[in-house]
């Protein structure tokens, strides 16, 4: 794809003026770092509050098509309509509540994870809003749309932008503009107002910081980013480190640690895995995925602690005796544990941590150890 055919995102004109350098990322021309560059944008994420354009996702609201006003009735109708493509459960989802769930193909491989959340206002109940990966939103959104089109209408937000806040100070900054984002907890989701401008505000992210992503209309979009960054506490961070702080959050990334050939029991999802559903083994693969829960599977996602230099991506990895048995899916430096660190597949029975493995770098074998996972503890905001 020629620079000329990249998309650009609502902040664009925002980030060249902070001097960001940019990158082909997904179809977008986005803005992989700023001035101060990766490892200093990773640390102050860390520390204080970063900024993240996240435009570049997937956006969406489902609705449905015919609704009676019974709140109740309409959530259970629309999440009934999303449910035969995941494995979560939607339809016991509260009100403004988020989920991370799952789209699976037939054999229960991953084809994208998603979040999806039932709004909170009254006005709101039989739609639920979907967030799905850049990458692969063209093809979810037509997954979606064909298996709901007799019941519901799949909406995509491409007139918004979408910005995360993370880090510990996220929610001082947020809540001196919008006072009732702090009422949230992780996980939930409300449509908010500054300035007579809608806000949808969750809780939630991928670093392993508190935070809040916000989807708001693009003739807002610059005037919100200009706000928060106007807070000392804040500075604008780039997909770089948006990446090595999800790797040390253990969270994995589709088209990398997750594909269409991988199940959600291998990436060690389980916890995406609904009791309902598994008990009524009704979502696409089920018959594969009970099977692996059983214990019978391959191969398990692991976190690993690299001795030497980083291990990337495609980095074999072998064990005591040599044999090659797994493969790195993903894998960089660890700023906050000054380490290398990734993400890959070994057989269960090498899973364990502590186990000693190898990694081949560059044609060399190094030493490393299965790692637990999170590396760097999440710091999410839960209801105590």
């Amino acid at each position: 794809m020629t620079d000329q055919a990249l998309k650009r995102t609502p902040l664009y004109e925002a980030h060249a003026a902070l001097g960001a350098k940019f990158v082909p990322f997904a179809g977008y021309d986005m803005p992989v770092q700023y001035r101060d560059g990766v490892l200093t944008e990773h640390r102050w994420t860390r520390e204080h509050a970063g900024l993240f354009d996240v435009s570049h996702m997937g956006p969406a609201v489902l609705t449905l098509d015919a609704p009676t006003g019974d709140a109740d009735a309409d959530h259970a109708a629309v999440a009934a309509a999303i449910e035969p493509l995941i494995p979560g459960d939607i339809a016991g989802l509260k009100r403004g509540q988020q989920r991370y769930t799952l789209l699976l193909n037939v054999d229960g491989g991953i084809l994208d994870d998603l979040m999806i959340a039932r709004p909170l206002e009254d006005e709101r109940q039989g739609s639920l809003f979907i967030v799905v990966n850049a990458g692969t939103k063209d093809a979810d959104f037509a997954v979606i749309g064909a298996a709901t089109h007799d019941q519901a209408t799949l909406h995509p937000l491409a007139d918004h932008a979408l910005i995360a806040l993370q880090g510990p100070e996220a929610v001082a900054v947020l809540s001196a503009l919008v006072p009732e984002a702090a009422d949230l907890t992780f996980m939930q989701t409300a449509a908010l107002h500054l300035d007579g401008d809608e806000l949808t505000v969750t809780r939630s992210g991928y670093t392993g910081e508190d935070g809040f992503e916000i989807l708001v209309g693009e003739a807002a979009a610059s005037l919100l980013w200009a706000r928060l960054l106007a807070d000392e506490r804040v500075r604008a961070i780039g997909l770089g480190a948006r990446d090595s702080l999800r790797l040390e959050a253990g969270l994995p990334l589709y088209g990398h640690d997750l594909a269409e050939t991988i199940s959600p029991v291998e990436a060690g999802l389980n916890f995406a895995l609904s009791k309902r559903r598994r008990l009524a083994a009704d979502f696409p693969g089920a018959a594969r995925v009970l099977r692996e829960l059983d214990g019978d599977l391959s191969r398990v996602r692991v976190g690993l602690k690299v001795t030497g230099a980083p291990a990337r991506e495609g980095a074999e990895i072998a064990d005591a005796s040599g044999a090659i048995v797994g493969r790195v899916t993903s894998g960089g430096f660890s700023p906050t544990l000054s380490a290398p660190i990734a993400l890959g597949f070994v057989p269960p029975a090498l899973s364990a941590v502590g186990t000693p493995l190898n990694v081949i770098v560059r044609g060399r074998s190094q030493p490393a150890e299965v790692a637990g996972l999170p590396f760097v503890p999440h710091r999410y905001a839960r209801k105590t």
